[in-house]
């Protein structure tokens, strides 16, 4: 035998193994279908709360509802016992619910009818227990009538003027006020306490008062119940003594408090004292839980909120003054209701399956738990050999069909109770789908995909799935199956396009339902939006290019910083971009392209940023003011986006030229107060421009004006300098002082000169002017020379002495002895004897060189004369130089003078010369033409400068080709060929020209010329068709033609003769071409009706006929005889009568028709 401890144990495992062998109950869906064939015990849906206060002025409804299948009946109990709802007259049942409603419209009391109720709900499958809900009517009483005697009190003292309002239900909220319904000011030395009473800490004379009025408000009736006013006399004294601390509320030094979990802790503490205490609060082991507790009515009372049990323990409040100090300790206790740990849930199981029904509570106390069947206890109930009692859980094994039924669970302690209903539903329902059918399913390649076949049936049915109808269930590998019937495709791919079938199987039948699959291409931005930053008025483009599955209709749309963007004529979209011309401030943001398909999206953002000019700088300051300094200090404007670089400084001045802004200095960006270096003597204003990447900004407002002191002049004159414009003279010129450079009024100019190198006084003039003349000068003679500026306060500056010159004059001399030597075709060095530079009588420049090509040796060759200088600058004692840029093969001439700045001396000998021969220049053109199959024809001209007499050309050609050059040939010509035809061994041959004409000394420049390309075979076939047999033999065919033309026209002439026309019909011709009616045209003109004057008419213009033209017989009466007899109209070809008609003036006989009359 088995000991007590091996029998336990033998128990527990059989407990855990009948827990393992549960299964999971059935989910009922919410699917109108099915729960209309579902057989349901009832569930209490709505009740009234446990604890029902009503008003006595209305009706009162107790509610009851209930759902289940069939539709459950009601019935109630009162006090414990049946409650005949029949056989009061005043209680009715609402149909197809078991709430009350209970009328007093016919008389009756509410008081009757309270106590405790409970509604039962029953079918067939069970029944349902609602709470126990205690009904209490609301309660308003009066004040009771009393005479309260005035509380007289010394200056000082504490003092309590009770409330005790009338008890109601629920209890009133109280308040203190006048008569007058003005609220009593409190504050931390006088506040009203939790239980409605109104303390005084201490009591001062102007709280003297007979009008201290405790008001009651009742919820439920909304009435206002006034007590009796206090009538408070104060008894004052000079001097009011001090006293410590001590408690008003709660008495003693300690006390306890009791709380319910989750419900709100109020402790309070009120002290009396003069100076009025001050109250805080702690807790001992602990801090105060800060997110739970708030402190109130000037911190004497502690409000806890949803208390819990950590909240227990000893709670101190602690009063004080500078005379000392008072704690009192409160003991708080949490208890708590029952409050569920694991509530029973309604179990629906198929038959012959496991379940378990768990009802677990909490509370303090710990609550009893008790088990109720359909409103009994189970130990009254029919024993039922598949459910086993555990303590708090019920199991069930192998549940029948017919065991429905509704348990409740009741957990109770002394601080109330639980009322739990679930209900047990043994269910056989054959499989079902619930979803919709053959549904479509599209998704992204490479997503992970999940095909949904919701079902339901009792038994759970087994499900599987199906692809294309063939195969077995799909599950593991890339499918996962949940119990859900939920197929997971892991990474869908376009072969796992197709239909799949879900088939839901169990012993009471199958279902099944397919689903189309198909897997698109991803919808992407391949082209994303990028961040820009442009000026304001300018374009933008955003990109967004996409790419998605070709099936599936894409659309895109744009937003703006997360909002719709609204198109308009400045913002418009393509398939790929968003394009925003003449952009402001306002389109600054983040633009997101959102691209979305049926099955999926895509979105891509980029920012703008709106650059602008800046704005103009503000608040322009000036301090710190100095003799030629100031201080200036502006407030930097909006720099939109685009940091300020630089700030440029403008001023204007009022005397010299208002109005005219001129720049002073430019500072960093980072600057906005700088020290601005003035000139004297200007009256200043200013301006700030800021300036950044974008451009300047406009203009400041100037500044206040500031006016700089006068000063003597700082600046030396610049460009002094003496020159003679004539020969005995000297000008001393110099620039003037700029106008903000002078300083003070009157600006003058003090000029000093004196011969260089002598001892002799300075002589010196004052002027205003820029310019002094010195006379009586000799030629050419140095000056010193200085210059000061001075004003009305003083002179500034000398300058450094600069040298002068007196005026110069011609010279004197000639160079001697030109001559030139080694002379080639292009230069040749001359040689002379210089001057005395004395004679040159001012400053030497060079020896000046005229030299001129007189003719060409060239025979017939005419030059055009043109004279040209040469200047030297040498001092040596035998000079040379080279004279180069010859023309070769001429003769020229030339003379040399000396020169001053001003004059040239006299010319020297002159020399003639010329030039040896040289090679020639290129030739002036160099053509290149194809003329045949196998024939290229080279033209060129005779050089335009020989240089020599020409004795030929010389022609050098290779052929090239693509890799390399092959060695070229050499042709001559004589000076009088200029053409060239060349015969070609391959038609596709390219060559390379070189050419160039020839003197006696050599080849002259080379004229370089490729031969054109053969581009196709149409090209190649364009030869020379005047060498073709075809078109000699056109031209002769033409040539015949006119010919015989020629000669019909002899003849009819010649006929016209024979045939005069006795009576000639004039008809009328317009001044225009007429028109047929077959839409042609007739070329006639008043030329027609002029004689012939003798001359052979031109083929090419209008035929011009005489009297006895053979037109008026060929041409009309459809062949009729003429006047003379003949029937001419025989030998032309007849007219078409629709073209005849309203055509008969006489018209020029076409050259068909006269070869047709010879016939």
């Amino acid at each position: 035998m088995l000991s007590p401890c091996g029998r336990a144990a033998l128990a527990f495992m059989s407990l855990q193994l009948l827990l393992w062998r549960e299964t999971v109950t059935i989910e009922v869906p919410q699917d109108p279908k099915i729960l209309a064939d579902l057989k349901q015990p009832p569930t209490i849906i709505k009740q009234s709360v446990k604890d029902y206060i009503v008003d006595p002025r209305d009706n009162i409804i107790i509610e009851c509802e209930a759902k289940g299948n069939p539709v459950p009946t009601f019935t109630w109990r009162r006090n414990g016992k049946f409650f005949n709802i029949g056989k009061d007259p005043r209680v009715t049942m609402r149909k197809r619910s078991g709430t009350l409603e209970i009328g007093f419209r016919n008389g009756g009391r509410p008081e009757d009818y309270e106590g405790e109720y409970q509604c039962f709900a029953n079918n067939v499958h069970g029944m349902a227990l609602s709470n126990k809900i205690v009904l209490r009517v609301s309660k308003a009483p009066l004040w009771p009538k009393e005479v309260l005697e005035p509380v007289v009190v010394t200056e000082g003292t504490s003092l309590v003027l009770p409330c005790n309002p009338p008890p109601g239900l629920p209890p009133p909220f109280t308040f203190w006020m006048t008569s007058m319904m003005m609220p009593i000011r409190q504050d931390k030395r006088v506040s009203k306490g939790l239980n409605g009473d109104m303390y005084f800490s201490n009591v001062m004379a102007q709280d003297a008062n007979s009008d201290y009025s405790c008001n009651a408000r009742f919820p439920f009736t909304h009435t206002i119940q006034q007590k009796n006013p206090f009538t408070l006399k104060i008894i004052t004294s000079r001097k009011v003594s001090e006293s410590t601390p001590t408690f008003l509320l709660p008495l003693g030094s300690e006390s306890s408090k009791m709380v319910l979990r989750d419900k709100q802790l109020l402790l309070e503490c009120i002290a009396a004292g003069l100076p009025t205490p001050t109250i805080k609060w702690f807790k001992k082991g602990g801090d105060l839980p800060g997110h739970k507790v708030k402190l109130e009515n000037y911190n004497k009372t502690l409000k806890v909120i949803n208390v819990s049990e950590e909240d227990a323990g000893e709670y101190v409040c602690m009063a004080n003054n500078h005379l000392g100090s008072i704690r009192h300790s409160i003991f708080v206790q949490v208890k708590a209701a029952p409050y569920w740990l694991d509530k029973p849930t309604n179990l629906v199981l198929a038959p012959e399956e496991n379940g378990r029904l768990v009802c677990r509570a909490n509370g303090n106390p710990k609550p009893s738990i008790q088990w109720l069947i359909n409103g009994q206890t189970i130990d009254s109930s029919l024993a039922n050999p598949s459910r086993q009692m555990m303590g708090d859980t019920i199991i069930f094994r192998s549940v029948q069909i017919g065991s429905s039924a509704v348990y409740q669970c009741n957990a109770s302690n002394q601080h109330g109770y639980l009322l739990a209903n679930a209900f047990v539903s043994v269910l056989d329902y054959p499989p079902r789908m619930l979803g919709p059918k053959n549904q479509l399913i599209q998704v992204v390649k490479n997503n992970r995909t999940f095909l949904d076949c919701p079902f339901f049936g009792s038994p759970h049915p087994a499900l599987r799935w199906f692809k294309n109808g063939q195969g077995s269930g799909l599950d593991g590998g890339m499918y996962r199956l949940y119990i859900n019937g939920t197929l997971e495709i892991k990474r869908a791919r376009v072969e796992d396009e197709g239909t799949y079938t879900c088939v839901a199987s169990s012993i009471l039948g199958m279902a099944e339902n397919q689903v189309r699959l198909e897997v698109k291409e991803p919808t992407r931005i391949v082209g994303a939006p990028q961040r820009q930053s442009a000026v304001r008025g300018l374009t933008v483009r955003f990109e967004c290019k996409v790419e998605s599955d070709a099936s599936l209709p894409v659309s895109v749309e744009w937003m703006k910083d997360d909002k719709p963007l609204y198109l308009g004529w400045r913002m418009k979209k393509d398939d790929e971009s968003l394009t925003i011309s003449n952009i402001n401030e306002g389109d600054e943001g983040t633009y997101t392209c959102s691209v979305k398909s049926e099955i999926d999206q895509d979105s891509a953002s980029a920012r703008l940023t709106v650059l602008d000019h800046p704005d103009p700088p503000l608040d322009l300051d000036l301090s710190d003011p100095a003799a030629r300094s100031v201080r200036l200090t502006w407030i930097p404007g909006n720099d939109h986006r685009s940091p300020i670089t630089e700030f440029l400084v403008q001023f204007e001045e009022n005397h010299w030229e208002p109005g005219r802004w001129q720049d002073l200095a430019t500072y960093p960006g980072d600057l906005n107060s700088v020290i601005l270096q003035l000139a004297p003597f200007v009256n200043y204003q200013f301006r700030v421009i800021a300036i950044n990447a974008v451009g300047q900004s406009k203009p400041s407002a100037p500044s206040p004006r500031y006016k700089t002191s006068s000063a003597a002049p700082d600046v030396i004159p610049r460009g002094l300098q003496g020159w003679g414009s004539e020969k005995n003279n000297m000008e001393i010129t110099w620039e003037p002082l700029l106008d903000l450079e002078k300083n003070a009024p009157n600006l003058q100019y003090v000029v000093w000169w004196r011969r260089k190198d002598s001892d002799a006084e300075w002589n010196n003039v004052t002027t205003i002017g820029n310019k002094v003349v010195v006379h009586d000068t000799n030629t050419y003679e140095p000056y010193e020379i200085k210059i000061q500026a001075s004003n009305d306060v003083g002179p500034g500056p000398e300058s450094n002495v600069v040298i002068g010159y007196s005026g110069e004059d011609k010279p004197t001399n000639a160079p001697t002895e030109l001559r030139i030597s080694k002379v080639d075709s292009t230069k040749g060095h001359i040689h002379w004897k210089p001057v005395d530079l004395a004679s040159v009588q001012g400053e030497f420049k060079e020896y000046r060189l005229y030299y001129s090509r007189e003719s060409s040796h060239v025979p017939g060759l005419l030059v055009r004369k043109e004279n040209k200088t040469k200047g030297f600058y040498t001092t040596m004692a035998e000079p040379s130089a080279i004279l180069s840029r010859l023309v070769p093969f001429s003769r020229y001439k030339m003379f040399m003078v000396v020169a001053n700045n001003r004059y040239e001396g006299p010319p020297s000998n002159t020399v003639e010369f010329s030039t040896k021969e040289g090679v020639p220049d290129a030739p002036p053109f160099f053509r290149i033409n194809r003329r045949g199959f196998d024939t290229i024809h080279l033209e060129w001209d005779k050089p335009l400068e020989p240089n020599g007499i020409l004795i030929g050309y010389q022609l050098k050609y290779q052929i090239v080709n693509a890799s390399r050059e092959a060695r070229p040939q050499i042709e001559t010509f004589p000076p009088n060929t200029t053409e060239y035809t060349m015969r070609l061994p391959d038609r596709s041959t390219r060559y390379k020209f070189y050419l160039s004409a020839l003197t006696q000394v050599g080849a002259g420049e080379v004229f370089p010329e490729d031969s054109p390309f053969f581009t196709n075979e149409a090209y190649i076939d364009q030869v020379d068709i005047a060498t073709q047999g075809w078109f000699i033999g056109l031209m002769c065919a033409i040539a015949l033609i006119i010919l015989i033309l020629l000669i019909v026209c002899f003849i009819k002439r010649s006929r016209g003769g024979k045939y005069p026309v006795r009576d000639k019909k004039e008809l009328p011709l317009d001044s225009v071409d007429q028109k047929d009616p077959d839409g042609s045209f007739d070329y006639h003109s008043d030329e027609d009706n002029k004689p012939l004057q003798g001359s052979q008419t031109s083929l090419e213009g209008p035929v011009k006929e005489s009297d006895d033209s053979l037109v008026d017989y060929g041409e009309g009466g459809d062949g009729q005889f003429n006047e003379d007899g003949s029937f001419i109209g025989q030998y032309t070809v007849k007219k078409d009568k629709d073209e005849t008609e309203g055509n008969e003036s006489s018209e020029a006989t076409s050259p068909v028709n006269a070869i047709y009359s010879l016939a």
